[in-house]
């Protein structure tokens, strides 16, 4: 098959049935990703850093019988530029690890080359997984915001330069770029992935990320990476009998095609019988909101005490983020912390029969302008708790924008919020 034909965006798991059923090669299915990177990199900008496609063809081929017997058949995956790895830089989004190039790749990287992925390059970050912009567009609407942190990672999913890539979260930084783009965004339960050879902002709150275009590639990568015996295997897709509708309003501002989707999202659900009811009070979201950006300032301060010591190569924002976590007392510290799990119990004790959550994933579309990637506050509760997110598009607003909802579940119910997240995805194109 020419690979020109192949360059329409596709999920994993069909490029790997194709490759079985031996529709096409992994090799014309690279040369696919790797065209349409080239052509259309220069308005997207997503990538820091990438192998030229000489190299990454020879890599292929040099290493042709590894491939065709592993699981990911030689596709290319993109991973964030805060994740160690060793064939190229990890530059953070800062010029002062400008250069840096680790010894050795991080655990989730490991995995994904045992498995038989390509890593095709670094993925533009904001500065030090914060605010400060990179250079990505949204390809949706290059005029756009893609979102952050993780912008790079989100916009070469929705664009087709490679079916899946790797980011990170410690406020919003899948799930909000995932929403805007138009791409499935996955957090895992805090602690379920290794962190090892990821920069860390504050320990409490950071999540490794997953972006793919189908539910059901985010389940194969999660197998990949848990190291799972048989991660080809996947259980039926699971329709939910209870969802509690968080509409996202008491976290902060729900624009008003953003409340639409929700609402045709509940509706969505109602039709097929699910059972959706609403929080009588909904003030924790708002208190969530608070703590959360107490223990991210907190622990950033901490974690970012080489990074201080040069505060002219530091962003404006970012400087504000250390001094006010150096500025906080550490007892008021632990007491977002037990606050934060005092609410997490509490609605584990007052909803025990909800099979999960839903609510925007954004305040709207994303917005106009490359300046800010948006507000990240319709993720900061689901976070500071350490729940597990994964976020699907099929929503638009007029114009054919991106509405991302987000589905969240309890600690380590992943694999059942995947189940659900596949059942629901159809009903949402």
């Amino acid at each position: 098959m020419n690979s020109n034909k192949l360059a329409t965006p596709m999920s994993l798991r069909k490029a790997l049935t194709l490759i079985e059923e031996g529709h096409c090669t992994a090799l014309e299915l690279l040369e696919a990703c790797l065209a349409q990177i080239e052509a259309r990199e220069p308005e997207v900008g997503a990538w820091q850093h990438r192998l030229d496609a000489k190299t990454c063809l020879e890599n292929y081929r040099n290493n042709q019988s590894f491939y065709e017997a592993s699981l990911l058949k030689g596709l290319p995956i993109g991973i964030k530029d805060i994740i160690d790895t060793a064939s190229m830089p990890t530059e953070m989004g800062s010029p002062i690890h400008k250069g840096r190039q680790p010894v050795d790749d991080a655990s989730c990287v490991a995995l994904l080359r045992q498995a038989g992925g390509i890593i095709i390059g670094k993925t533009v970050t904001t500065e030090f997984a914060y605010f400060k912009p990179g250079k990505t567009a949204n390809p949706r609407d290059l005029k756009r915001t893609p979102g952050g942190s993780s912008s790079g990672s989100a916009a070469a999913v929705a664009d087709g330069m490679v079916p899946a890539a790797l980011g990170s979260q410690t406020a919003a930084s899948v799930i909000r770029p995932a929403a805007y783009c138009g791409t499935v965004g996955y957090v895992g339960t805090r602690g379920e992935f290794s962190l090892r050879g990821i920069q860390p902002l504050g320990q409490s709150l950071d999540s490794l990320g997953l972006f793919s275009r189908q539910v059901e590639d985010i389940e194969l990568l999660r197998a990949i990476l848990l190291r799972q015996p048989e991660p080809m295997t996947t259980a039926d897709a699971l329709q939910p009998k209870r969802i509690l509708l968080c509409r996202g309003d008491a976290a902060g501002e729900v624009e008003p095609d953003m409340a639409d989707a929700i609402e045709r999202a509940a509706t969505t659900l109602r039709t097929q019988g699910v059972d959706v009811i609403e929080p009588d009070n909904s003030d924790w979201l708002g208190e969530l909101v608070q703590h959360h950006g107490l223990i991210m300032a907190y622990e950033a301060a901490r974690n970012l005490a080489l990074e201080s010591g040069q505060p002219d190569l530091l962003s404006p924002a970012l400087q504000d983020l250390i001094s006010t976590g150096l500025a906080t007392p550490r007892a008021d510290y632990l007491a977002s912390l037990q606050a934060v799990a005092d609410i997490r119990d509490t609605l584990a004790q007052r909803y025990p029969d909800v099979d999960a959550m839903l609510a925007p994933a954004a305040p709207g579309v994303a917005p106009e302008g490359h300046e800010r990637t948006g507000a990240p506050h319709m993720s900061r509760p689901w976070q500071a708790m350490g729940l597990p997110v994964v976020t699907l598009p099929g929503l638009t607003d007029a114009d054919n924008l991106p509405l991302g909802i987000q589905l969240i579940g309890q600690p380590h119910s992943d694999d059942d919020l995947l189940r659900i997240a596949r059942w629901l995805e159809p009903l949402l194109s």
